[in-house]
């Protein structure tokens, strides 16, 4: 059987990124397309093989339709706007549509969702997993390097469960850095320092964002567990179940996490409200004790005959003495309003 030694990145004119052949024993030899269809045309119950294609690549379906008997829902996944996360069975086998999230909060909290389609089949004599990617995706990545270190699998669907493992590991360490990023934003606020809401609006967003995609794991691994599937090993219905609770952890502390955040904007939003209105206090506290001084002057700067006190040579201090009383009473009046 053809083999060949694959790269990192790019892909050959079949639009095949890499491909693995894995034996009786698990562990995955390179495959290259041709090997792939004469493997396709012939099958073996005792392998299985992992196809990753590049889904920008114009060869790439033409050469799956060729080759490969994918069932049409999967078919239909590559055209969905709507790119959640889908696990379900179909005709024997499992489509899924998985979300990688790369999050860096480095980079003003940007996150980036890469999305792999795979189809999945379990049936003895063909067992296969072909996965497609418009965009390098990190979790893949991750699942090449086990394969080249020598890590085995049981089946295809081991291959699924090692990136769902991962993704939910990521998500894992996303969850705590988010968090530990909210403890310094309340321990700064607790300090009397506004935090941007810009920033936190942001952040919310992203964890909604990120919830959203990731919302429709648990019920889709809970339904694959509750379903029989033929060539399906224990490890396998182990790892899934596994990757229910954690990603059914996960989810659950990002609504706390989108609490918190939501409770943190609320009390910003309370505070600027609250100095705002200080500012428009002084402000208008300012203006009120200044009023009597502003027309007491307008008046007596008038160039008129009858003005008050014009021929009293204690006249300055009398006016001075008035002004001071009228704008101290103003002023007690505001600070006792302000008090009540």
């Amino acid at each position: 059987m053809a083999t060949t030694q694959h790269t990192q990145h790019g892909a050959d004119p079949s639009g095949l990124i890499h491909g693995y052949l894995f034996g009786a024993d698990g562990r995955g030899q390179p495959l290259d397309a041709h090997g792939a269809a004469a493997w396709l045309a012939g099958g073996d119950a005792a392998s299985f093989a992992w196809l990753h294609f590049d889904g920008a690549h114009h060869a790439a379906r033409q050469w799956l339709r060729s080759h490969v008997e994918l069932p049409e829902a999967f078919m239909e996944t590559l055209h969905e706007a709507w790119r959640s996360t889908r696990i379900e069975q179909v005709d024997g086998g499992v489509i899924a549509v998985v979300n990688d999230v790369v999050y860096d909060l480095n980079d003003d909290y940007s996150m980036q969702v890469a999305t792999l389609w795979m189809a999945i089949n379990t049936q003895a004599g063909r067992r296969y997993l072909v996965s497609l990617r418009n965009q390098p995706l990190r979790a893949v990545e991750a699942l090449r390097q086990a394969v080249d270190s020598g890590q085995t699998f049981a089946g295809p669907l081991g291959l699924l469960v090692h990136l769902l493992g991962d993704q939910a590991d990521v998500l894992g360490r996303i969850r705590h850095r988010v968090a530990g990023e909210v403890d310094d934003i309340e321990d700064r606020f607790l300090d009397d320092q506004i935090p941007d809401r810009g920033h936190l609006g942001r952040l919310r967003r992203d964890l909604v964002r990120m919830q959203r995609l990731l919302a429709p794991e648990p019920g889709a691994l809970f339904r694959l567990l509750g379903s029989s599937m033929d060539g399906v090993a224990d490890d396998d219905i182990a790892g899934l179940r596994r990757s229910t609770e954690e990603f059914s952890l996960a989810l659950r502390d990002l609504a706390g996490l989108q609490e918190r955040i939501k409770l943190l904007q609320e009390e910003v939003g309370a505070l600027t409200t609250d100095r705002m209105n200080k500012s428009i206090f002084v402000l208008t506290a300012v203006a009120v004790v200044a009023l009597p001084i502003n027309i007491t002057a307008g008046l007596l700067g008038m160039n008129v005959g009858g003005i008050p006190f014009g021929r009293l040579a204690q006249g300055f201090w009398v006016v001075v003495a008035g002004l001071v009383l009228v704008t101290a009473l103003a002023a007690w009046l505001l600070l006792r309003k302000r008090y009540d």
